[in-house]
């Protein structure tokens, strides 16, 4: 059984920093891309950062230089480092995952959100 599980979230006053973690497991397939959206109240969820492979790197413009994704093949975890929040980051931040297996068949795995809340 698939399962991607998010750790990290919470509150955090403006400026501050927080780190979040996403470990998947029972993914039997190889793993090509690691990912963080969000959704904020009311709004579509957006792409935040996402990786492939060792270190392709893709950011939302609204992150750039404050956020970084970084992955652990090893233990099948992706992190996300946030600094310098504002109160425009309050989201729940979504894990995503997906993989290729032998046939090429793709598959997409969400996790179930955390929440950031940025708020003095």
């Amino acid at each position: 059984q698939v399962q991607l599980v998010e750790s990290g979230g919470g509150l955090v006053q403006p400026g501050g920093s927080l780190r979040l973690a996403c470990l998947a497991s029972g993914i039997t397939s190889v793993i090509y891309g690691m990912g963080w959206y969000r959704q904020a109240p009311g709004k579509q969820r957006e792409l935040v950062a996402r990786v492939e492979g060792a270190d392709n790197t893709k950011y939302a413009d609204s992150v750039k230089g404050r956020f970084t994704i970084s992955r652990d093949n090893a233990k099948k975890t992706v992190y996300l480092q946030m600094s310098s929040l504002t109160p425009e980051d309050t989201a729940v931040y979504y894990c995503n995952v997906e993989s290729i297996d032998s046939s090429f068949r793709t598959y997409e795995y969400w996790g179930q959100g955390t929440q950031v809340t940025v708020s003095s």
